[in-house]
């Protein structure tokens, strides 16, 4: 059961999101209501059939004073398409620092991106325009909602209506 539920706040906002088993368990235990249920699917118990929940609602508000997206490899692969930022490749992928460390260069979501093996040796110490390199997008850090969006990667259709409020891209 490795399918994924959209939690929403109280106010409808986006909040995360959690395993089918737990979202069920918070609508069962009425700490959460059920908004919008898969069209495929059931839960099924010996003696009872519940609808599989797909978005929930959170029936207390939460407050989070920041929502932001952590910045790990694997954040940083995903924001990437798993592609190597400089030929495209999905082979031998690991990170580059786009301005080199051994030249200030930070680790943070705008100086990170996705390299192959052989782009990241070819690129060395030297900036991507000094290895005459070409970087297919401009590293950024994406917000909560465009990385929920954009790149959690199991996008169910009945959680478009909370997640299409326009947001910019970049922080």
């Amino acid at each position: 059961m490795g399918r994924k539920v959209l939690v929403l706040n109280q106010d409808y906002s986006a909040l995360s999101i959690c395993s089918v088993p737990k979202a069920f368990l918070l609508v069962f235990l009425d700490k959460a209501e059920l908004v919008a249920e898969s069209e495929q699917f059931t839960l099924r118990t010996v003696s009872a059939e519940f609808p599989m929940p797909s978005v929930i609602r959170l029936h207390r508000y939460v407050s989070l004073p920041y929502k932001g997206v952590m910045l790990t490899r694997q954040n940083i692969f995903k924001r990437d398409g798993h592609h190597c930022q400089y030929c495209g490749t999905t082979e031998d992928l690991t990170l580059d620092h786009v301005m080199p460390k051994s030249r200030g260069g930070k680790t943070s979501w705008d100086n990170l991106a996705t390299a192959c093996k052989r782009c990241n040796s070819r690129k060395g110490d030297y900036t991507p325009e000094e290895a005459n390199l070409k970087l297919r997008q401009k590293p950024f850090k994406p917000t909560f909602l465009v990385f929920l969006r954009e790149f959690s990667g199991s996008l169910e259709q009945s959680w478009m209506p909370f997640l299409s409020k326009k947001e910019k891209a970049f922080q």
